[in-house]
């Protein structure tokens, strides 16, 4: 499909949406969050898709935050639809791996998205933060809880009151990001991690994935008892069966998803 503000590609079960608004800075408008999730949406039950990659068109910008003209008209009511939070939870909750490949600047709900991930990578001249209060709002889409979740709440606290953008050096030494290479290796880079991802069980990465989001938030006890269901469930499949005979075997498993 062709879509106005983003593009699309899929190549070895790696599938990349980048924001195309370059002009913008890749500025997140109501039309780019709905492209974005109709893309995630056709892609959920791809086989062909295994890990998603967001990024920007070019090397300036990931996405630098909401459109500010569309915000500027922005009433009460519109706080309370879906908007960059539904999108943001559409990321977190896809049952594939998610990959945030920061080339510039990721700032307002374009950090938002890329918190949503499950892995973030960063250019070395990255700069991040979360300034919504300098308009006098709070990050709206999922910020002032994943930031805290992810660094912890005293660095989460700091960065959103002074609205502090910093460093991908920064964001890298307080966990925020995982990895932060030069502009000309962050493809190689974001390639030779989600090679790494394709080749494991698929059923076990989703389920992975799941019992990681769903008991980070649980009591331990419960946390648990998610772990126990989701390996009882993978007991039971024939990629099991395949991993552990392509290991005792010594050759490379040919997972199916079943």
């Amino acid at each position: 499909m062709t879509y106005q503000n983003i593009l699309t590609d899929i190549d070895e079960k790696i599938g990349v949406i980048k924001i195309n608004r370059p002009e913008v800075r890749n500025a997140l408008d109501a039309t780019t969050l709905q492209e974005i999730g109709d893309v995630l949406e056709r892609w959920e039950n791809e086989e062909s898709v295994q890990v998603i990659v967001i990024t920007g068109e070019g090397d300036k910008s990931f996405a630098a935050g909401a459109d500010i003209k569309q915000l500027k008209e922005r009433k009460p009511k519109d706080a309370l639809l879906p908007g960059n939070q539904g999108l943001a939870q559409q990321i977190e909750n896809s049952s594939k791996v998610t990959i945030a490949a920061i080339n510039g600047y990721a700032l307002g709900g374009g950090c938002e998205l890329a918190l949503a991930c499950d892995i973030r990578i960063a250019v070395e001249h990255a700069k991040i933060g979360l300034p919504e209060l300098n308009l006098s709002i709070i990050p709206g889409a999922g910020g002032t809880q994943r930031l805290a979740r992810i660094i912890g709440k005293g660095r989460a606290v700091e960065m959103i009151l002074t609205g502090d953008i910093i460093s991908a050096q920064k964001a890298e030494r307080i966990g925020l990001v995982s990895t932060v290479v030069p502009k000309e290796e962050l493809w190689n880079a974001v390639q030779d991690l989600a090679s790494k991802i394709v080749k494991k069980g698929p059923l076990a990465l989703t389920l992975a994935k799941l019992v990681i989001n769903q008991g980070f938030d649980a009591d331990l006890k419960t946390a648990l008892m998610l772990e126990k269901f989701a390996q009882s469930i993978l007991f039971s499949t024939e990629d099991k069966r395949e991993g552990i005979n392509a290991f005792l075997e010594k050759r490379e498993a040919n997972f199916k998803g079943e």
